[in-house]
């Protein structure tokens, strides 16, 4: 059999599991560090609840994967999570969900391992969504999401440090609502309010233009550019406000 035959023979074997993401359907690519927990608090331990440390080194991983060779439009960290919303155009790939799982479950990888000197990996899922509205659920889903697991952390580590085992927190706070685990902190002198906002809440990136001042090498002449940067942004809206800051990339 020549070469051509065979691999028009076997590619149909390779593609028969390919999937592919209609256009005029939103994407959005969500990512999560595999084994984070055990990596982060028995490894390197990281400060519990949260690390600055940690989320700077998810922040540099969200950045790289804006630029990799995808229009990301906006991009969402919290904890050890990545979301990332293409542009409504977007075609890399023939849109094929296997090259944007492995693509950016590589490049997520590759980088926080850089960053934290040691293996450490991430999975990816592509997200297909009908409308802007159903973008807007998403980030705002993924947003209180945040803030619950917050609360919970705070509650957790905070009894944790004082002594208590892990079964004896995990009954205590099973099944507890929100007043409850506030005035549990509050209690302790802690205002769960006044925490930082991007423990609760996460943080977005998108990209900015601003202005640069350049020098032009043939007249000396001194110019002001237009040049692309990420913005990171580490107290996001909430709630209404937050929907509609994600309606603009929509």
């Amino acid at each position: 059999m020549r070469f051509d035959e065979m691999d028009v023979k076997m590619r149909v074997y390779e593609q028969s599991l390919d999937q592919v993401l209609l256009p005029d359907i939103y994407m959005v690519a969500r990512l999560d560090g595999r084994g984070f927990t055990r990596l982060t608090k028995e490894v390197c331990h990281f400060e519990a609840p949260f690390d600055e440390k940690f989320r700077n080194m998810m922040v540099k991983t969200t950045k790289v994967l804006m630029d990799c060779g995808f229009r990301v439009v906006y991009a969402y960290t919290e904890s050890d999570e990545i979301s990332l919303l293409f542009s409504a155009d977007e075609v890399t790939f023939g849109r094929k969900v296997r090259k944007y799982n492995s693509t950016l479950a590589a490049e997520a990888s590759a980088v926080f391992s850089l960053e934290l000197g040691m293996a450490a990996t991430f999975d990816c899922r592509m997200v297909p969504l009908p409308n802007a509205q159903r973008v807007e659920d998403y980030f705002r889903w993924r947003q209180e999401d945040a803030n619950r697991n917050a609360l919970n952390s705070h509650c957790y580590w905070m009894l944790r440090k004082e002594g208590v085992s892990v079964h004896k927190v995990t009954s205590e706070l099973k099944g507890k609502g929100v007043s409850f685990k506030k005035e549990l902190l509050c209690s302790r002198g802690i205002n769960y309010d006044n925490l930082p906002s991007w423990q609760k809440h996460g943080v977005g990136m998108w990209m900015e233009e601003y202005e640069k001042e350049g020098l032009n090498p043939l007249t000396g002449e001194v110019k002001m550019t237009t040049r692309n940067r990420v913005h990171v942004e580490y107290e996001l809206p909430l709630g209404d406000e937050y929907g509609k800051l994600i309606r603009k990339f929509t």
